[in-house]
C-alpha cells in the first residue's frame, strides 16, 4: 500500500473516497482511514442523490496533483538491493494472477506513444530490443499500418534492410544530404534508388573527402562498383555473414537475391550489440513483439488485417475512453476472437472509467487526459486530471477490481512524464508501466526529420490532434467525420541519439530509486514506497540552486 504524507492536510492518504455535504455541493476528499472506520463508500456516485429533484455538480476537495508534486521518501535499503538485480518486469495484458503467469508480459516497463511522430516499424524494433512494446500508429490506411506490422514481425535480427539508398544519377550533395537526415554513412546504389532495387553499387564514409570534390560529382564515379563488392545470399545465416565480415575484414556485407537485389545488408559493428540485447521482447517464433493503434470507427477491416499481419496486441487510441464507442469495439473484438486477441482500451482519470473499461473487457487500461507535452484538451476542452491523481485513484480501483474477481488488469500511466524520475513515481503509485510520446520521439528510430534549427539538432513531434496529424477518430464522439478545432501542436524536441543509449540511462535511474526505497521489482516498489507532496521552494531547492554553472547537465527526458 502507498502511504502518502500529505503535508497540507496532515493526515495519512491512499486515495480512497468518502464524502462530505458542505454548503448544498457534495464534496470528495481523500482519507483512508476516516473512511475505513466509518464504512463509507469507496467512490463518488455520478451526481448527489441526497436529493432526489436537484442537480448538483460533483466536486473533488482535493487538488489534481502531477508527478512533480511528488517524492519518493527513501525506505531501508539492505545489501542485496543493488540495481543489477532489480527486475523490471511487468504484465501487459490482463492474467488470474496468483493462479497463471500472465500470458504476455515485458520486461521493461516503457510503451511508445500511439502517434505519427513516434511509432513506426523501426521504433517497433528498437524498442522490442530492450524489452518494450511500441503501438505502431493507426492514424494511417489498414493496409500501411499492416504492412509495418508484418515488416516487425518478419524482421531478422541483425539483417538490416537499408534506409539509406540512392539512384546511380545522384551526386555527392545527395550522399551529405541523406547522411545528415539519416545519420548513417553507409549508402547503397541501386537503379531504382530503393532498398530492394538491383544492386550497382556501396558508398561509404571512405569513397569521398568532401574538401576535395565538388557537390555534384556523380556517386559513379566514387562508389565501389557492384564487381568489386563482397556479398552474399539473402539465404545466408547471420553466423555466416559474420565470418565473412570478419574474413574479408569488411564493414558490411550485402545480402543480393539470384537477379542481383538487395535485400539486407549485415554490419560488422552490429555483431556485438546483438549480444548485448538481454531482454529483448520476442514472441513464441523468435520474432520481436509489436503492438498497434485501432479506432472505434473502421475496427471491422483494421483489426482482421493487423491480427493478420502478426500483432501481438492491439490498443484503442482515443482521448477519452469512457465511452459507449470502447465498448462497441471490445465487444465486437470479443464476440469474433474470444480472449485470443489482446487489445487494451482508454484513455480515463478515475475508478468509474476504469471499471466501465475493465467490465467491458480491456485487456488493459490506459490513464490520462491533457497531460502530454503536445496535448492541449485541457486548454481547448476544460477537461482532464492531474496525471498523478488519476494513477493513484485508477490504481486502487485497479486492486478493488482484482480483490471481487481475481482478474488483474494492468494500468499505464500515458502523458505527464517531464524528467525521468517520473516514471518510477508513476510505477511506485500503482502503474504498470508508462506510454511515451515526446520521450521516444527524440531518438534516431523515430520516423521524423532530424533537423538543424538555430545551431541544435531537433527532431519533429506534433500531436495526433494537430492540423499536421488530423487524426480525427481519435478525438471522435460520432457525427462528422473530420477535426472540427485541435486539441494538439506542433512542435520540435531535442535530438537525443540512440534509443538504446537513452533508455539504459533513464531505466539505470529507475532502478537506483527502486534500490533507494529497498525494492528489486515493481510490485515490491509499490508495496514499499512512501510519497510526500512537495512544496514550490522545496521544488526549487532539490535542483542546483545558488551556484554558477560552468555547464547545464544534460537531462535524458529534457
Amino acid at each position: 500500500m502507498i502511504i502518502m504524507k500529505d503535508t497540507d492536510e496532515k493526515r495519512d492518504t491512499d486515495i480512497i473516497f468518502s464524502k462530505s455535504i458542505k454548503a448544498g455541493k457534495r464534496i470528495y476528499y481523500l482519507d483512508v482511514k476516516k473512511n475505513r472506520k466509518e464504512g463509507r463508500e469507496n467512490r463518488p456516485p455520478c451526481r448527489n442523490t441526497e436529493k432526489e429533484n436537484e442537480t448538483m455538480a460533483t466536486y473533488f476537495s482535493e487538488p489534481s496533483r502531477t508527478f512533480g508534486e511528488y517524492l519518493l521518501v527513501p525506505g531501508y535499503s539492505s545489501a542485496a538491493c543493488i540495481p543489477a538485480a532489480v527486475s523490471l518486469k511487468t504484465p501487459l495484458v490482463k492474467y488470474k494472477k496468483g493462479q497463471e503467469e500472465c500470458p504476455l508480459s515485458m520486461n521493461i516497463p516503457m510503451v511508445s506513444a500511439i502517434m505519427q511522430s513516434v511509432s513506426n516499424d523501426t521504433m517497433a524494433i528498437a524498442l522490442a530490443k530492450e524489452g518494450g512494446v511500441s503501438f505502431v500508429y493507426g492514424s494511417q490506411s489498414v493496409e500501411d499500418e499492416a504492412a509495418m506490422i508484418a515488416r516487425v514481425k518478419s524482421y531478422k535480427k541483425g539483417f538490416i534492410t537499408s534506409d539509406s539508398n540512392v539512384r546511380p544519377d545522384a551526386t555527392l550533395a545527395d550522399i551529405l544530404e541523406l547522411k545528415q537526415r539519416t545519420g548513417h554513412s553507409t549508402v547503397a546504389v541501386t537503379d531504382d534508388g530503393t532498398a530492394h532495387g538491383k544492386l550497382l553499387g556501396i558508398i561509404g564514409s571512405r569513397d569521398y573527402r568532401v574538401s576535395r570534390m565538388s557537390p555534384d560529382v556523380p556517386v559513379t564515379e566514387f562508389m565501389t562498383p557492384f564487381e568489386h563488392i563482397v556479398t552474399a545470399p539473402a539465404d545466408t545465416t547471420l553466423k555466416k555473414a559474420n565470418d565473412i565480415i570478419w574474413d574479408n575484414k569488411l564493414n558490411a556485407l550485402p545480402l543480393i537475391d539470384e537477379n542481383q537485389h538487395l535485400q539486407y545488408i549485415v554490419f560488422r559493428k552490429d555483431y556485438d550489440s546483438h549480444k548485448e540485447n538481454v531482454n529483448e521482447l520476442l514472441d513464441k517464433n523468435k520474432s520481436y513483439v509489436v503492438g498497434a493503434g485501432i479506432n472505434t470507427r473502421d475496427y471491422e477491416t483494421r483489426v482482421p488485417a493487423l491480427v493478420e499481419a502478426g500483432a501481438d496486441v492491439l490498443c484503442i487510441d482515443s482521448s477519452e475512453g469512457f465511452s459507449e464507442w470502447q465498448a462497441r469495439t471490445l465487444k465486437w473484438i470479443r464476440e469474433r476472437y474470444g480472449n485470443t486477441v489482446k487489445v487494451g482500451a482508454g484513455n480515463v482519470v478515475d475508478r468509474d472509467g476504469f471499471r466501465f473499461l475493465a467490465e467491458a473487457g480491456a485487456d488493459f487500461v490506459k490513464i490520462g487526459i491533457g497531460g502530454g507535452s503536445i496535448c492541449i484538451t485541457r486548454e481547448t476542452k476544460g477537461i482532464g486530471r492531474g496525471q498523478a491523481t488519476a494513477t493513484i485513484e485508477v490504481a486502487a480501483a485497479r486492486d478493488e477490481y482484482f480483490k471481487e474477481t481475481g482478474i488483474y488488469v494492468p494500468i499505464c500511466s500515458d502523458g505527464g512524464i517531464v524528467h525521468d524520475y517520473h516514471i518510477t513515481l508513476a510505477l511506485a503509485m500503482g502503474a504498470d508501466f508508462v506510454m511515451l510520446g515526446r520521450y521516444f520521439s527524440r531518438f534516431d528510430e523515430s520516423p521524423t526529420n532530424k533537423l538543424k534549427i538555430n545551431g541544435q539538432f531537433v527532431k519533429e513531434y506534433w500531436g495526433e490532434g494537430s492540423n499536421r496529424a488530423r487524426n480525427w477518430q481519435r478525438y471522435d464522439l460520432g457525427g462528422a467525420q473530420k477535426l472540427s478545432f485541435e486539441e494538439g501542436v506542433d512542435s520540435y524536441v531535442p535530438y537525443a541519439g540512440a534509443l538504446k543509449d537513452g533508455v539504459s540511462v533513464t531505466l539505470a535511474k529507475v532502478r537506483s530509486t527502486m534500490c533507494n526505497c529497498g525494492a528489486l521489482s515493481i510490485p515490491e516498489l509499490q508495496e514499499k514506497a512512501r510519497l510526500t507532496v512537495v512544496s514550490s521552494t522545496s521544488i526549487v531547492e532539490g535542483g542546483a540552486h545558488d551556484v554558477m554553472l560552468k555547464n547545464k547537465a544534460s537531462s535524458v527526458s529534457e
